[in-house]
């Protein structure tokens, strides 16, 4: 990992500013239902009951995720003039440099359900 080979002790100023900057990534992205969301954004604006179906979420906590996700300037919330009145969310252009993020996540996810599908069926 980069932010080891930066640092010669702990507490000295390109460890602390990488742990920083984790941080601030972990603290906008972070928790079980943003990226999700995020990816399933990356394939076109969806309405709030698309995307709570979608997601899997509950309608309450779909409505704080997509808040922080809209106040951190990664989605955009639009009204629709429709009756009954419908809201639809798309990412933000911002959003594109998440992309490296989630890509290097799903990557390590898919080597990772692999490695414990080989080693349950070693057993």
């Amino acid at each position: 990992m980069h932010t080891r080979s930066t640092c010669e002790k702990a507490d000295d100023e390109s460890c602390v500013k990488a742990r920083l900057a984790i941080q601030d990534t972990l603290d906008m992205v972070g928790g079980k239902w943003k990226l999700i969301l995020i990816s399933i954004l990356t394939d076109g604006k969806r309405r709030f009951r698309e995307l709570s179906r979608e997601a899997g979420i509950s309608p309450r906590i779909l409505s704080k995720e997509l808040q922080e996700l809209e106040m951190n300037g990664l989605v955009t919330r639009t009204v629709c003039d429709t009756k009954p009145v419908s809201v639809e969310y798309a990412l933000t252009p911002y959003s594109e440099t998440l992309s490296e993020v989630v890509e290097a996540l799903h990557k390590w996810g898919v080597q990772h359900r692999k490695k414990i599908i080989e080693n349950n069926s070693v057993k």
